[in-house]
């Protein structure tokens, strides 16, 4: 049997100009002295996602009970709008859960600061409760890529925490009923859309044009292959005006041509819903996304709804497939006061007891009232094996196939660059794109200077 295959790739971000730097406070870290553990406090904050605040309150109550420390839990959906004015005025969490790439760019602000502690020597501690170690516990290539090590010294900081895989979902039961196949290559995928359109059914729709980074990427790492991949992802000089690159461009120009027509342009929180219904109600064929949209879209999804999700079809049909992982991380920032408990809980958090935790997460969706299942996923062996049978635990079997490509990371994090919104820059335009609005060699002549000024600002 092959081994599955996964390319460990280079961290980034989204960089947004105008983020305050969160220096160090030059402070001592607080003793724990010989306080009993019901008096110490560990600070943890994290971003609310559509996985919930219910989760993490069950993480909370289980490390206490587990460790007698009490945990002063702050969750919100903008997390660092609660975070920030604290840390400037020197009270740091003690842990942080937000991953790289989000719009504020506050992970990447701490990496460029030097502002996050090492955290390799947890990989080699114990994990409260049991005798397995926390490094023996996590899936391989999670901590072996530049993700967890932005500084390329071969240390930890980053410690990667959910993951989800992403690619193109479906409506199972639609290709059952009409007898399609689900397309292995970019040949097989035009003949379909030729025959959907004869049913009145578009190829292709997507939630936001920042769902296009996980399809994307992976479609780069198809056209492209890994050694010129990772050359993109570290802003090469050139590397848009390579075939790899240019087969991208044709692939997603296509693919524009066939969006259905009444997808929402420049969707915002809500309307991208309405896209990604889209996709139930058998208007359009394809979207790119990530095995959270099953919970996501659970209030509307018909009780004999059949998602399907597929990687980015094939180049040619002697490849593998390339699938996107998206990852989440936690950190700790290197000012927080309390950084044995710090390590603590993050160490519990591959704990058997926070897995099962988060598979049997569930929410409620605001408008309904229906409460769905969203199991969330740590990178620990075994954990996606216990998931129930059914799509979501299809979607993980799809992402680790001995034939797939396991693609992670981000573009390369740079210092912050003056009115640059990495995710406006590339996939911004694909909305000009299938609007006409814009030419692909525009895109491409941005994207060249946008990589040039990533280049620069890299060697700083």
């Amino acid at each position: 049997m092959k081994k599955k295959k996964l390319i460990s790739l280079v961290l980034a971000g989204t960089m947004v100009f105008g983020l305050a730097a969160c220096g160090s406070n030059g402070g001592d870290k607080k003793s724990e002295g010989d306080s009993s553990d019901s008096d110490k406090v560990v600070k943890v904050a994290v971003v609310e996602t559509a996985y919930g605040a219910d989760m993490w309150n069950d993480v909370a109550a289980a490390f206490e009970k587990e460790t007698g420390v009490k945990v002063e839990l702050t969750i919100d959906k903008n997390i660092e709008d609660v975070i920030q004015p604290q840390m400037k005025s020197g009270e740091y969490p003690d842990v942080i859960m937000r991953a790289v790439g989000s719009e504020s760019a506050i992970t990447e602000t701490f990496i460029k600061d030097n502002n996050v502690e090492e955290l390799t020597d947890v990989l080699d501690m114990t994990v409260p409760g049991e005798d397995a170690k926390v490094g023996d516990k996590i899936l391989p290539g999670f901590t072996e890529n530049s993700i967890v090590n932005p500084y390329g010294d071969g240390k930890t900081y980053l410690m990667p925490m959910f993951y989800s895989p992403c690619g193109l979902f479906y409506d199972a039961n639609l290709f059952k009923t009409k007898g399609w196949d689900v397309p292995e290559t970019w040949d097989d995928m035009w003949a379909l859309a030729d025959k959907a359109k004869a049913d009145g059914i578009s190829l292709f729709t997507y939630p936001t044009t920042g769902y296009f980074d996980a399809f994307f990427y992976a479609l780069l790492h198809e056209t492209m292959g890994s050694e010129d991949f990772t050359k993109a992802l570290n802003y090469a000089e050139g590397i848009w005006d390579t075939d790899g690159a240019k087969k991208a461009f044709d692939i997603v120009t296509k693919l524009a041509t066939t969006v259905e027509p009444t997808t929402t342009a420049n969707a915002n929180d809500n309307d991208f819903r309405n896209n990604q219904q889209l996709v139930l109600d058998d208007k359009a064929l394809f979207m790119p996304n990530g095995n959270w949209v099953i919970g996501e879209m659970a209030a509307s999804t018909p009780a004999d709804y059949e998602w399907g999700m597929m990687g980015v079809p094939k180049w040619s049909e002697d490849e593998s497939q390339s699938v996107y992982t998206f990852t989440e991380q936690m950190w700790v920032p290197a000012d927080a006061p309390n950084m044995d408990l710090a390590k603590e809980f993050v160490k519990f958090m591959y704990s058997d007891e926070v897995v099962d935790i988060c598979l049997n997460n569930k929410t409620t969706d605001k408008e309904s009232g229906k409460e769905s299942d969203t199991p969330v996923v740590v990178p620990v062996k075994g954990a996606a094996d216990k998931l129930p049978d059914g799509v979501t635990k299809d979607c993980y079997a799809a992402a680790t196939a001995d034939d797939v490509v396991a693609v992670t990371g981000k573009w390369a994090t740079t210092a912050p660059i003056e009115g640059l919104d990495m995710a406006k820059a590339v996939y911004g335009p694909v909305e000009s794109i299938n609007t006409g609005d814009m030419t692909v060699d525009e895109w491409q002549k941005q994207l060249v200077e946008t990589w040039e000024k990533c280049a620069d600002a890299l060697e700083k």
